[in-house]
């Protein structure tokens, strides 16, 4: 076996898990940059070595932290939107659960939402196909309401799904900028209400 081939082996471990945490809290605070593989290894109890066991490089860590976060959110909400049954329901949950997962993890959201764009081409582009999956949620919400007469038929589905996230994006970012002052979750049945005025015919 490979040495890329058996760090991937290594992965979904307690010590990979630990490292992610790590990662996610020493990112929000010091910022990438400054984030030294040192600083993680330390947070996350663990020899500088032991990273290199699990990630590349730290570049690496990053898009496996977001790969790791985002994953397990994909499917949760995949989970939850299959039990619900009307499109303003599904548009409200899938809000609710963006915001509910970021104020949650307040290191999290500085992390997705301010040091994730600060990085260079490359590292954006790999950020980019995780978000893919996300999207594709989105899509499939926007489908669906169109294909019940919901949402009108009329929408460019890129521009509508470029819409919906970018509001709550932008949201959660003004909430981060803000230092977490508000709730927001709290902030959702607003949203909800103007992306469906949006969307609908």
């Amino acid at each position: 076996m490979v040495k890329g081939e058996n760090r991937v082996a290594k992965r979904r471990g307690q010590k990979y898990e630990q490292i992610i945490e790590a990662a996610v809290k020493v990112i929000a605070q010091n910022g990438y940059h400054h984030s030294q593989v040192s600083k993680i290894a330390k947070e996350a109890g663990v020899a500088d070595g032991t990273i290199y066991l699990y990630f590349k490089n730290k570049e690496d860590i990053l898009v496996s932290l977001f790969q790791e976060k985002m994953g397990r959110f994909i499917q949760k909400i995949e989970d939850e939107l299959a039990g619900e049954t009307s499109i303003e329901e599904k548009l409200l949950l899938l809000i609710s659960m963006h915001l509910q997962q970021l104020e949650d993890n307040h290191a999290l959201a500085i992390v997705t939402q301010l040091e994730l764009r600060q990085s260079n081409i490359e590292l954006r582009n790999r950020i980019n196909e995780v978000l893919k999956g996300y999207l594709k949620l989105i899509d499939t919400v926007i489908l669906l309401g169109i294909k019940e007469g919901i949402f009108s038929e009329e929408l460019d589905v890129r521009i509508a799904r470029q819409m919906v996230f970018g509001t709550i994006d932008e949201v959660v970012t003004n909430w981060v900028m803000k230092e977490h002052r508000y709730s927001l979750v709290a902030l959702a049945p607003s949203v909800h209400k103007m992306l469906l005025k949006a969307l609908s015919k």
